[in-house]
Formats: structure tokens, sequence, C-alpha cells
């Protein structure tokens, strides 16, 4: 991983809605619920970014999105969300070989009944 003092860089996009196959109960299973996604990435920050700084020494935080959209299959079934957030934190993985970690944060809105926010947080590092 990374020695402690490192400098890093945290790309985010939240609150991305998404209509995903989830659930382990029989109403749950037959269509798409929808999710609220957060998603992190942690990737070294060696040197300060200028103005002229080019995209390539960072990452498109629009991959963190696509990861989280496009990258999930429509068509199949995720009995858990971990597994969904697991499928987002491997689609970033593989993206990039500079993530270092990302963390997942997934919202089942379909079961808040008072606005709660009921959910997982999953944190992953390169191995």
């Amino acid at each position: 991983m990374t020695e402690p003092g490192t400098d890093m860089l945290r790309l985010e996009v939240r609150d991305v809605e998404v209509m995903i196959l989830t659930g382990i109960y029989s109403e749950e299973t037959k269509l798409p619920q929808p999710l609220r996604i957060s998603v992190s990435a942690d990737m070294e920050a060696r040197d300060r970014f200028e103005p002229d700084t080019p995209l390539s020494r960072s990452k498109n935080y629009m991959d963190l999105k696509h990861a989280m959209t496009d990258a999930l299959p429509k068509d199949r079934h995720f009995t858990l969300i971990e597994a969904v957030a697991d499928h987002i934190a491997d689609t970033i993985f593989l993206q990039d070989k500079r993530i270092l970690r990302v963390t997942v944060e997934i919202v089942k809105l379909a079961i808040s009944e008072n606005g709660e926010e009921i959910g997982i947080t999953m944190v992953r590092n390169r191995r």
C-alpha cells in the first residue's frame, strides 16, 4: 500500500441512482430496485497539480460513474448488494492500476420508509 504521510488524491462521485436486479426475497427478485451509489477512489498524489496539468496525471471521475452505471450488467441478478459493490470496485481497479483503494456506498431506496438510509459501505484495497 502506501507509506504513512503519503499524499493522496480521492476522486468521488456521489448519489448516483441506478436500477439493479438485486435482493433475496421473492418480491425483490423480479424487478430492478433503485439503489443510490457513491464511490470514492484513492490514488497517490506525488506531485502538485499545476493549472496546466493534463488529465493523464489524475483520473477521469467519469470512469467512476461508468463503473456504477454502464459497467453494471442490467440483466444479471445480484443476490446481495455487497456483490454490486464488489463488481464496481473490480471495474475501477481494472480501469486504472494507480487506484489503491475503492470505497463503495450503496443505499437500498426501496426499503426506506421514513427517509432513513439502509445499505452498506465497502472498502476494498488493491491486492
